[in-house]
């Protein structure tokens, strides 16, 4: 009874069925409930609120977190289903360690640091971390997981792009720390400083309260504009195309599990008639033997009666039986 409702509450959790309730549920039930939870943690850093509603976004607060801690401990307790983590101790502490696992962990851990230990001097950071409950939908949502794979497939892509941004980043501040030093100390006092008008220029931000004044500069800042253009196009044509491919990836999954399941029905059916005609045949190849058999006793008993003991020979025999099978093999063509 009890791996029996822990294989319903793993397949509740785990699996995404609309023709089943419970699992419906599931996905309707969690997802809702993060995005109230990040909408009021959001209102609630709004300084006009009345007692009441912050009253209100409390106990939106508590619900949430009892909720999102029971389906964390029911997922431990469930995930033994699971081959992987068939140990009851091992494989608990495995699961405990996957990324979704430690997502679970850390969204339901503001709400306890901060029941327990009130007046922590950094109380913010601790709330902001509600907000990484929004990386819970990953477990419900196609488009989440979709980024992931997108992400990791191209990873090697992105790490190269970043990384050449990076030494671009280095190289263009620098020579325009050396170029603007004496004229603008101010802005350009050290190569971090330059470092910070890189990045704005790179991403084609232009706040503006760090800007070149030599000639040299304004055509440096204009070519590393350029460049900033360009190079942060890379990324998303890479995001892009990653998407693109597992999209493409995707439905020829789904096409090919199509055709599949096609041609398994076909493949039955097929079988089916396979099966109806070998018994017919098998019927009437018994029929045909069992004709030629009686012939071949008649046949036999006429050359007894003729050739008397010399028909005793072994030979004569075989020949008959290998003259049957012969027929029988050329009139159903085996």
């Amino acid at each position: 009874m009890r791996q029996q409702l822990r294989q319903i509450l793993y397949e509740i959790l785990e699996s995404s069925e609309n023709r089943n309730l419970y699992r419906l549920a599931d996905d309707i039930i969690i997802p809702c409930l993060i995005l109230i939870n990040v909408a009021a943690f959001i209102v609630s850093t709004s300084p006009s609120l009345s007692p009441e509603h912050k009253s209100l976004l409390e106990k939106i607060e508590i619900v949430a977190s009892l909720v999102f801690t029971i389906e964390y401990v029911l997922r431990l307790w469930v995930c033994t289903v699971d081959r992987r983590y068939s140990h009851p101790l091992w494989g608990r502490l495995r699961y405990a360690m996957t990324p979704l696992s430690l997502i679970d962990l850390v969204s339901i851990l503001p709400f306890y640091a901060l029941l327990l230990f009130p007046n922590l001097s950094f109380v913010n950071l601790i709330r902001l971390l509600r907000l990484l409950r929004l990386l819970k939908m990953s477990r419900y949502s196609e488009s989440f997981r979709t980024l992931g794979a997108v992400l990791y497939a191209k990873k090697e892509e992105l790490f190269a792009t970043a990384f050449a941004v990076f030494i671009l980043l280095i190289f263009a501040s620098s020579v325009m720390y050396f170029v603007e030093y004496e004229a603008h100390p101010e802005a350009f006092g050290s190569i971090p400083d330059a470092m910070w008008w890189g990045v704005v220029t790179l991403t084609t931000v232009g706040y503006g309260d760090i800007y070149p004044i030599t000639p040299l500069g304004k055509f440096l800042g204009a070519i590393l504009a350029f460049l900033g253009i360009g190079i942060f196009a890379l990324p998303a044509g890479i995001i892009a195309s990653g998407f693109s491919e597992e999209v493409q990836r995707k439905k020829q999954e789904k096409n090919t599990a199509n055709l599949d399941l096609s041609a398994n029905c076909q493949s039955v059916q097929m079988l089916g008639e396979v099966e109806v005609s070998f018994e017919e045949q098998q019927r009437a190849i018994a029929l045909h033997v069992e004709s030629s058999s009686e012939l071949m006793k008649m046949c036999v008993q006429t050359a007894k009666q003729k050739l008397g003991s010399d028909f005793e020979n072994e030979q004569i025999l075989r020949d008959l039986a290998i003259h049957l099978y012969n027929d029988a093999v050329r009139k159903f063509q085996l």
